[in-house]
């Protein structure tokens, strides 16, 4: 039986040589017309079909969209390799060195028995890196400006955070939620549209802050419950077609927790 390190090297070794093949003279054409910025949407794309799958709990489709995922970065450096900037095995070895230096706990003498241990040792190492390489600047500039906003809101609150800009207890964010919904509330009396959509920034960035603060990945439980409405109100439209005339809102609010009980059912 084949050592699996060895296979997956060597498998790995294989897909830089396809991508090679692909681009080189006399390769694909459509390959080899693309650059940085034309295949960077499907980064995006491929890593939200690996977390669909995982959502779906769908493994063989997920082994499949880990190799599509796998394919962009390759894409991404034969591209760097060819200008002369830089090639994969620079970013195997960046990663590599930066997991042995960033778990002095696994790889040298340091200790971590949680996670937690481990997450603040993390953070703390990120910031000695970037203090010894004469970084001065803000923490939140490592937060990437073109991310989904319900991730970057959760990316920047996590810096904040870890420089003690926290609430001591989980008090603190549900008075904060309050205080928001109540300034939404008047924004809204006022019919000043443009109050509106800040006094919705500031909620949005609050139940943020309690989604970390409960340790729950927003952007994920987020997704889970557009994938529990489009299940339930399936149900709905499905009985609103059979329907011979017109359901009231009363009749499509019973059919919606008629199917939030069959999916309690199958669960």
């Amino acid at each position: 039986m084949p050592d699996r390190f060895e296979e997956a090297g060597e498998k790995f070794k294989r897909l830089v040589q396809v991508m090679a093949r692909l681009r080189a003279p006399g390769g694909c054409p459509w390959d080899r017309k693309q650059s940085f910025d034309t295949i960077k949407p499907y980064l995006l794309e491929e890593s939200y079909e690996v977390m669909d799958a995982i959502d779906r709990r769908d493994w063989n489709g997920l082994a499949e969209e880990l190799g599509d995922l796998l394919l962009q970065p390759v894409f991404f450096a034969e591209i760097a390799a060819e200008e002369g900037l830089f090639t994969i095995s620079d970013s195997l070895d960046a990663i590599n060195e930066k997991l042995v230096r960033r778990h002095p706990h696994v790889f040298g003498d340091a200790t971590a028995h949680t996670a937690e241990d481990v997450k603040q040792r993390w953070d703390e190492i990120k910031r000695n890196e970037r203090s010894e390489a004469g970084d001065a600047g803000s923490v939140l500039d490592r937060v990437p400006r073109n991310l989904p906003a319900l991730v970057e809101a959760d990316k920047i609150s996590q810096k904040a955070a870890a420089l003690g800009f926290e609430w001591p207890n989980i008090g603190g964010v549900v008075e904060k939620l309050v205080e928001e919904a109540a300034e939404l509330a008047r924004a809204n009396e006022s019919r000043d549209q443009e109050q509106v959509q800040h006094e919705i920034g500031d909620l949005l960035f609050t139940i943020v802050n309690l989604a970390r603060f409960l340790k729950v990945d927003p952007e994920q439980a987020l997704r889970k419950t557009n994938a529990r409405f489009r299940k339930r109100f399936t149900h709905v439209e499905r009985e609103i077609r059979a329907a011979s005339s017109k359901l009231s809102l009363e009749a499509m609010e019973e059919l919606w927790q008629e199917a939030k009980r069959l999916e309690e059912s199958d669960q």
